[in-house]
């Protein structure tokens, strides 16, 4: 044999080797494209795409640490809290939503839910509860569901009481042309008022021009066959913006039963764009002391509120009213609330 031989011999035997092990080899499975969650800008700032779908999501709440005084100051928390003597109270609240919206042939189609968490160190008398805030349908202008009625808008500020019961079951319509707005509601009030089938009628009629809006509302309780008419006004006006607000009733019903009416202003002062400055003041004629009749007594409420921006999130929120009332003993209450918002 000769070297020539020798080396083809060895070239082959090389070949047959190399193709062997090429047929053993493992080729690595490509990995699975993965989907990442995708910013939606149709409907504002803070919504995604929920992975897989065309519907957006935004998850939004707060947490608040609040501390309130004055007589009785448990019984100041309006929906929550039980009858006590202490002067002042101090709770914490979580509050989280969840919005989700697509775009239909019908208009955007939304579904709302929102709940707060409530906790107080005097758990034993129920002081501490979860609680449904809003959970709605909503396809364009028609809303279904239980939601906050357009009697809960109030002035700037923690001076002004402008509703009585302001969250229902509710069907309502709202017509949106921009700067004109009509609504009508139908209102379930079980539990509003002492009559079990309550159904109560809200509209409103809204406009805006400038820096100048306008809102004439009205509410029926068809079981105390009573109504109230609502009329606000709000103006931008130097640094601020400036309201009034003005309430008839015919009787005490469940959209309004404090006074036979009363009136209110408020002046959101703009100090810097970290401090606002808020002060309001009210009138009511003809209380009802919570009967089924207005008297002829009075009252007026006057307070300040001032709120403070820490840092971007963070706020904080200090209130102080005086109220002086016929038939009850003037008092002074409000409360100091620290607020992170996302």
């Amino acid at each position: 044999m000769n070297i020539k031989s020798l080396l083809l011999g060895s070239a082959a035997a090389l070949a047959a080797v190399s193709g062997a092990q090429a047929a053993d080899a493992i080729v690595a499975a490509e990995p699975e494209p993965m989907e990442y969650v995708r910013v939606c800008d149709a409907f504002g700032t803070g919504y995604f795409y929920i992975p897989g779908t065309e519907t957006c999501l935004k998850i939004g709440g707060f947490i608040r640490f609040q501390v309130d005084y004055g007589d009785h100051a448990v019984n100041k928390r309006q929906g929550w809290g039980a009858a006590g003597d202490s002067d002042w109270d101090a709770f914490s609240r979580a509050y989280i939503s969840f919005d989700a919206k697509s775009d239909t042939e019908y208009g955007t189609l939304t579904g709302f839910f929102a709940a707060e968490f409530n906790a107080d160190n005097d758990s034993d008398v129920g002081d501490s509860l979860i609680d449904v805030d809003e959970a709605y349908i909503q396809l364009g202008g028609l809303k279904a569901g239980f939601f906050y009625n357009w009697w809960d808008k109030g002035l700037n500020g923690e001076t002004d009481s402008l509703g009585n019961v302001t969250e229902f079951n509710s069907i309502a319509y709202l017509y949106d042309g921009g700067s004109f707005q009509a609504g009508l509601s139908i209102d379930e009030l079980e539990g509003a008022t002492t009559h079990p089938n309550g159904v109560g009628v809200s509209g409103i009629v809204s406009a805006s021009l400038g820096g100048v809006s306008f809102d004439l509302l009205g509410g029926y309780d068809s079981e105390l066959e009573e109504g109230a008419i609502r009329a606000l006004l709000s103006a931008d006006l130097g640094p601020g913006v400036f309201q009034l607000a003005g309430i008839w009733a015919s009787d005490p019903n469940a959209y309004w039963e404090k006074s036979e009416w009363t009136v209110a202003a408020s002046y959101r002062f703009n100090a810097t764009d970290k401090l606002a400055i808020t002060p309001g003041v009210q009138y009511f004629d003809g209380l009802s002391h919570g009967t089924f009749d207005f008297t002829n007594d009075d009252a007026w409420r006057a307070g300040v509120t001032l709120d403070y921006k820490i840092t971007e999130g963070l706020a904080t929120r200090v209130s102080v009213q005086y109220e002086d009332a016929d038939g009850a003993e003037d008092q002074v209450f409000g409360f100091v609330r620290l607020q992170r918002d996302f």
